[in-house]
């Protein structure tokens, strides 16, 4: 049986290659603006770029806030990608004080003053707890990156994967089925479609 790994389409673009590192993977993709794909999705994936006030705004438009908020209390496999990383927390500081998902308490916080924004390029990924989603991936390897501010989590727990770039930040974020990264895996090379592959192994095996 094909499992379906459902992408959340709220308007953000990118959806392309992510789609194509899915299906790399033997998996599905199947990109979706519908509550009901999402309330029925094996694995969710919510990709990004831009800001977090349109972000939200397209979510909340979409009624798609509430299904996401449900879906990730169900336990099934998540994974959130740059700006829907940054929309798993509290409070975003971009362009003002906007409420995000509140999955994972904390904020986003603009990148500090005398570093180029955006970041963008490549970065090295620091492994802070062993996690199956780093399987075969060295520590200290390289991922790319474009954005110009960072998520802060009041419980560094959560804190699997962190990077160096004028401020240490969680790069990469997990609690329970949830797995968070602020790069772009699909952009990657050869480790980022590794990295999907161990979510989708973590998430149907």
């Amino acid at each position: 049986m094909t499992k379906r790994v459902v992408i959340v389409d709220y308007g953000a673009g990118n959806l392309r290659s992510v789609a194509r590192a899915v299906a790399h993977h033997g998996y599905e993709p199947f990109v979706s603006a519908h509550a009901r794909d999402i309330e029925a999705a094996e694995a969710l994936i919510l990709p990004g770029v831009g800001a977090a006030a349109d972000t939200m705004r397209n979510l909340q438009e979409g009624a798609l806030v509430e299904p996401i908020r449900a879906y990730i209390a169900s336990g099934r496999p998540f994974l959130g990608v740059c700006m829907g990383q940054q929309a798993l927390l509290s409070v975003s500081e971009e362009g003002g004080e906007h409420p995000c998902l509140d999955v994972i308490p904390g904020r986003v916080r603009r990148l500090p003053s005398g570093q180029k924004v955006p970041h963008m390029g490549w970065n090295q990924v620091s492994q802070r707890i062993a996690h199956p989603v780093f399987a075969g991936i060295d520590d200290g390897a390289y991922f790319y990156f474009v954005h110009s501010f960072y998520p802060d989590p009041s419980d560094s727990a959560v804190v699997i994967g962190e990077t160096d770039y004028g401020v240490r930040f969680a790069s990469v974020l997990a609690r329970d089925n949830l797995v968070a990264t602020q790069f772009h895996p699909e952009k990657s090379g050869a480790d980022g479609l590794r990295f999907y592959g161990n979510f989708l192994n973590m998430a149907f095996t």
